[in-house]
């Protein structure tokens, strides 16, 4: 008794060898859910966004059947994840981001866009999983173990190694274009900043600072101060050659560190 299980797109390129070797001959040898053998075959089933057994759309709980032709898709750009589907019913108000380490620096480049993207190094596998559910977010790892937890609903299995890439293919996936709120969150602790007069500031400020800037943000929850200093046209130029040049809110600031 099997089940042939077809892997569709970029979803052929992660399935395990044992699965290739099988030529996707699923053996039934006990009661299955789709998903549980998706994922022994290496595909976290946050890669999947539609299942069809014998031609017919199925959910993650089909049990699959002695010769049943099963077909596994991936996702089509844009996914919005504020819409339901059979295999996640249950939708996201908007699209907000965990990120985990291995994928850290992806998370700054999002804060820096102003997306809310919640992060901290010392997150495991665990924290990011709670995280996820309790707060609605989207998991982006290159972990495919954290991304076949039960709580993780929405993820994304990074594929790309550089940061600037992986914003690019987080960005294209789930459809998300602007216009961004450039420099309006805080990129230690991802708070939206808020105006701060420069005169409540003045003791934290070096002179310099004091001499040549006017417009500052704050972090309500950290207390960090930013404004539009040298390292403001480095990440502009970062943000222009990724074709994500700055808006209006570019006046919320670059960092500088006092």
């Amino acid at each position: 008794m099997s089940a042939a299980i077809r892997f569709h797109g970029e979803l052929a390129g992660l399935m395990g060898p044992a699965a290739r070797a099988k030529g996707l001959a699923y053996p039934l040898d006990r009661r299955a859910s789709i998903k549980d053998v998706v994922e022994a075959l290496g595909v976290p089933h946050s890669e999947v966004y539609a299942i069809e057994a014998n031609g017919r759309p199925v959910d993650f709980g089909y049990l699959l059947e002695d010769g049943a032709q099963v077909d596994v898709h991936p996702a089509k750009p844009p996914v919005d994840v504020t819409k339901a589907t059979l295999l996640r019913p249950e939708p996201l108000p908007e699209a907000r981001f965990v990120v985990d380490v291995n994928v850290g620096r992806l998370a700054n480049l999002l804060r820096i866009l102003g997306l809310d993207a919640a992060f901290d190094n010392a997150w495991d596998d665990e924290n990011i999983a709670d995280i996820a559910m309790s707060e609605g977010r989207i998991v982006l790892s290159r972990d495919r173990d954290l991304l076949k937890r039960a709580k993780v609903v929405h993820g994304r299995l990074v594929r790309a190694e550089h940061p600037e890439e992986q914003l690019r293919e987080v960005l294209h996936l789930f459809g998300i274009q602007g216009p961004f709120a450039h420099f309006s969150r805080c990129l230690r602790c991802n708070t939206p900043l808020v105006s701060v007069d420069k005169q409540a500031i003045l003791h934290q400020l070096l002179p310099k600072t004091i001499k040549y800037y006017d417009v500052f943000s704050m972090c309500p929850s950290c207390g960090r101060i930013y404004w539009a200093g040298s390292h403001y046209e480095k990440v502009s130029e970062r943000l222009r050659g990724l074709g994500l040049g700055l808006g209006p809110e570019a006046r919320k600031t670059d960092e500088e560190r006092r």
